[in-house]
């Protein structure tokens, strides 16, 4: 009997390990709360197995010390926090930057050792008074946007000194230590010039990767949010710009694999055709797709309004070449992901051996099922599925259903 029950402690234990070897993390944008009531959007929604994590963003960091920025964020975070006492092994990390914030505040906190100081004692008290498990940095970029060139070493020095004092206060507290993320860019410019890849995956415990935004209307053509390959029309830099090309080069410039988590985007980038009748990759525009009124943002929708979409009869084409589709009805035109590029991406970043992928956002999937007849979060659900995501049953009603 003895054996018996070791057996199967042993089976649970590695059960679990492999389980969690690819991490789905889940972006919350909590600005999505004043869209109208069909785009609203509550952690209610949430299945607590859902996600491995769930980044909060944003937080702000006036005078270099991390706040919320109203009361509201902070009671928009309870909801986030219920979930964990469905599922412990769920991971809420709080983000700071983004496109929102301005650059020069990152300057400005790593400018002087006292200021990296007072910063990582906010940070840590902050995280801790609000039972969060860790931060999530997402600066947008050192090293430029009228910043000095110094920053790109700045924050490499940043990150190492966070960790190390995460590490330092998890053995003091006696605490599971808190974990350090960032987001970083998906363009190889970008790369090149503001980060030291090897040494920030040393101190990360990920890196989350933006591979998507990968075309938008500002290029003047037709282009695909996210592909997952080169398009036989892409030439010079626009052959860089697909998820397999920008983790290769993550990969090769010694970002650590199982630290490496892909991008995946809940949305697509929208175009007004110049003319209707060419549709396809790489057609003349004249600007961004008109606004829905879930959204409400000019040149991109979220999946559950491409779903409306199709169902009032655009027609839907599937891009071979970069396993992503696209879509169009008149002049109005869209490149996004859908449940079957979902899963090819899925498959590609197991057989590339790398950490996991991060969904941006959670809100922008079908989160009622309303919309796509596919269940609801069909992306995220898809991604839970194919990356063998599972949950530890505390308690029977909450047991992992997939």
């Amino acid at each position: 009997m003895a054996k018996l029950i070791l057996a199967t402690g042993l089976a649970i234990v590695l059960n679990a390990q492999l389980n969690s070897a690819y991490k789905l993390m889940c972006y919350s944008h909590i600005s999505t709360k004043v869209m109208p009531v069909l785009g609203s959007f509550n952690f209610g929604f949430i299945d607590s197995c859902l996600c491995t994590h769930i980044i909060f963003n944003f937080g702000w960091m006036p005078n270099n010390e991390i706040i919320m920025k109203n009361e509201d964020d902070l009671k928009e975070y309870k909801g986030i926090y219920d979930l964990k006492t469905r599922n412990k092994e769920l991971k809420i990390l709080l983000a700071i930057g983004g496109s929102e914030l301005q650059s020069n505040q990152f300057s400005a906190i790593v400018s002087t050792a006292q200021s990296h100081q007072n910063f990582i004692t906010s940070v840590i008290s902050f995280l801790r008074q609000n039972n969060f498990d860790g931060l999530n940095l997402d600066w947008r970029y050192p090293g430029s946007g009228g910043n000095p060139p110094k920053d790109k070493h700045l924050f490499t020095l940043l990150v190492k000194e966070m960790r190390e004092a995460f590490e330092k206060e998890s053995l003091e507290k006696h605490k599971t230590r808190l974990l350090i993320t960032a987001t970083v860019s998906g363009i190889i410019s970008i790369i090149e010039h503001e980060y030291k890849i090897p040494e920030l995956s040393q101190s990360l415990d990920y890196i989350q990767v933006m591979t998507y935004d990968l075309h938008s209307s500002k290029d003047g053509y037709t282009g695909e949010n996210s592909p997952l390959y080169e398009g036989p029309s892409d030439h010079g830099i626009s052959a860089y710009l697909n998820v397999d090309y920008i983790m290769t080069y993550w990969k090769n410039h010694r970002a650590d694999p199982k630290k490496l988590i892909v991008g995946f985007p809940t949305y697509g980038q929208t175009f007004t055709l110049s003319d209707p009748s060419d549709n396809g990759i790489g057609a003349y525009t004249i600007s961004a797709g008109q606004t829905k009124k879930h959204t409400y943002e000019k040149g991109l929708w979220a999946y559950y309004e491409i779903c409306n979409f199709l169902n009032q009869g655009a027609t839907e084409k599937w891009n071979a070449p970069q396993e992503v589709p696209y879509a169009f009805r008149n002049t109005e035109w869209v490149g996004y992901d859908n449940v079957k590029s979902f899963q090819i991406k899925a498959q590609w970043l197991k057989d590339n051996n790398l950490g996991g992928a991060v969904v941006w956002p959670l809100n922008m999937n079908d989160f009622t099922g309303s919309f796509c007849n596919q269940g609801s979060f069909p992306l995220t659900s898809t991604l839970k599925k194919a990356l063998n995501v599972h949950c530890p049953c505390y308690e029977a009603s909450y047991c992992d259903e997939f």
